[in-house]
């Protein structure tokens, strides 16, 4: 574990705190495009570059999908890269993002989520980083400053392990992570060093000395092949996040839990599902109804892909209820978040009574007491017999709709 020699405890919004998570990780390109409400992050880390704390370069390009194609081109040929986005940017680069994933580049990438237009939103909705869960990426998703810096070292250490050989984002709530300022333990670089040595794997590097073809017209009969192992390193990287997480956490005193946050679930009979920074007043919810009688836990996601389907069965298989408050919507099925677990359930023979709402869109706020009303609601509908409940939109204004 680290001493307090090895750590400086300094006051950080999310989005500083990934700058010096990308910095400790001694990324060497930085490619990244402005938008509200990620800009932040990479001018900290330009910040960095130009003091000389970080040898780095950093590429400026005209758009996100720019960006991640500069990424990509750098990874290929051995770099550890970051780059950050946010809404619209990530949808612009939607198409590179495949390519990075195909390509098995271990690319390390923050997402600050935000609504998506139109209407114009700059505050958080999750979206944006749901829309690219079926491409290949890892998806992680933090609820604090600290976590955030946590995630995003490990993100690069599952990243680059050759059982994975993925891409990564990394996910926090704008405004509510993004740029709320909260005291974060920032490890020195000898620390992180030993943690993170420098990258080794690579499924191949393109090099001018040694020319090869990369990413050309593959024939049926072998196309489903590279998709079989891509598969393959996510279903590997499940072990492989839980072992980072433990070495984390001997190294630096912290432990999150693997893929998901468990809190109070052990004897609970009912489980509050959440995702991101909504999660504390999730807990504090879940704290007051516990000293009315209730016994319920809270499941926090922390990865979404791989989605933590064995760790969602262990938490889930003996509760009596499971409640999903999620803020995105499906359109024309339900929240996504229900979706999965819902999925997961079912696939694996638990059938508990199942409740689903969606909450705090375009960054609506969904306070302790919100939460208090979700799950009041959802436990009398349960006992008056229903299994089934929602999905709820909760807190629309019924009286401005036309």
């Amino acid at each position: 574990m680290t001493s307090r020699m090895d750590v400086k405890k300094l006051v950080l919004t999310s989005n500083y705190a990934a700058a010096y998570a990308a910095k400790l990780a001694r990324a060497e390109i930085i490619s990244a495009y402005p938008i509200t409400p990620q800009t932040t992050v990479v001018e900290k880390l330009a910040e960095f570059i130009e003091r000389g704390e970080l040898k780095a370069k950093m590429i400026r390009v005209e758009s996100e999908h720019s960006a991640m194609a500069a990424c990509i081109g750098a990874s290929a040929t051995g770099a550890r890269v970051f780059t950050a986005t946010s809404s619209h940017g990530l949808l612009y680069m939607y198409e590179m993002l495949w390519w990075a994933a195909g390509a098995r580049l271990p690319i390390v990438m923050g997402v600050v989520t935000r609504a998506i237009a139109p209407p114009w939103n700059i505050w958080t909705e999750h979206a944006d980083i749901l829309s690219p869960r079926d491409s290949g990426w890892l998806i992680f998703f933090a609820e604090s400053a600290q976590e955030v810096l946590d995630m995003i070292l490990q993100a690069y250490k599952v990243a680059e392990n050759e059982q994975v050989l993925l891409p990564v984002m990394v996910g926090w709530d704008a405004f509510i992570s993004s740029h709320t300022a909260e005291p974060v333990d920032v490890p020195s670089q000898e620390i992180v060093d030993e943690f993170l040595p420098p990258r080794k794997s690579a499924a191949f590097l393109l090099d001018v000395k040694d020319p090869v073809s990369h990413g050309n017209l593959v024939f049926p009969d072998f196309y489903m092949e590279f998709r079989y192992l891509m598969q393959r390193g996510m279903e590997s990287a499940r072990d492989i996040i839980r072992k980072v997480d433990e070495e984390f956490g001997k190294i630096f005193g912290r432990r999150y839990g693997g893929l998901i946050e468990k809190y109070r679930c052990d004897d609970a009979e009912y489980a509050l599902i959440t995702l991101g920074g909504s999660s504390g007043d999730a807990r504090e919810a879940v704290d007051k109804l516990r000293e009315n009688g209730v016994k319920i836990g809270l499941c926090r996601i922390r990865v979404i892909r791989p989605f933590p389907v064995q760790d969602v069965v262990e938490c889930l298989s003996n509760k009596e209820g499971v409640i999903v408050v999620e803020r995105d919507i499906s359109m024309g099925l339900c929240g996504v978040l229900a979706t999965e677990i819902a999925s997961v359930l079912f696939m694996n023979g638990i059938q508990p009574k199942f409740a689903s709402f969606i909450a705090g869109l375009g960054g609506r706020e969904v306070s302790v007491e919100d939460f208090l009303k979700m799950l009041d609601f959802s436990l009398k509908e349960f006992q008056r017999g229903n299994k089934r409940v929602g999905p709820h939109w909760y807190g629309v204004k019924e009286e401005v709709i036309p």
